[in-house]
């Protein structure tokens, strides 16, 4: 039983948890220095109206991003070193195993991409664009 909730920790709560601070890091920190950007003040104003735990969270965007930077590497390194592990033998389960392989490398991909997204709006784009 302890083998399985180890499994079912490495394959579902940890990908799901990079996934969850990536999007975080896009909220708190990009979306907002976005919209500046493009001269939509008065959508970000609205965006603040609706979450204004937004603004917390803003505050501590260096803590968010290591954080997700480390969910993200721990899960693209779990993934890594499960690559080539045996899928189940009965048809049906391979097939599926193979699937959901592939989708977690996607799932994967795309937080890594908006971390980044995230990254250079919040640290980036500053100083490039201000």
């Amino acid at each position: 039983m302890a083998n399985h909730n180890i499994s079912l920790w490495r394959q579902t709560i940890l990908p799901s948890l990079s996934l969850f601070t990536s999007m975080g890091t896009l909220l708190c920190c990009a979306l907002p220095a976005l919209l500046v950007t493009l001269g939509m003040g008065a959508a970000l104003a609205g965006f603040v109206g609706a979450v204004p735990w937004i603004t917390a969270v803003s505050a501590y965007k260096g803590i968010v991003f290591v954080v997700a930077g480390v969910l993200l590497a721990l899960s693209a390194f779990i993934q890594w070193r499960g690559r080539n592990a045996p899928c189940p033998v009965d048809p049906l389960q391979g097939k599926a195993c193979s699937r959901l392989r592939k989708i977690s490398w996607i799932i994967l991909k795309c937080s890594i991409l908006i971390y980044m997204t995230g990254f250079f709006f919040a640290f980036i784009a500053v100083h490039v664009f201000y």
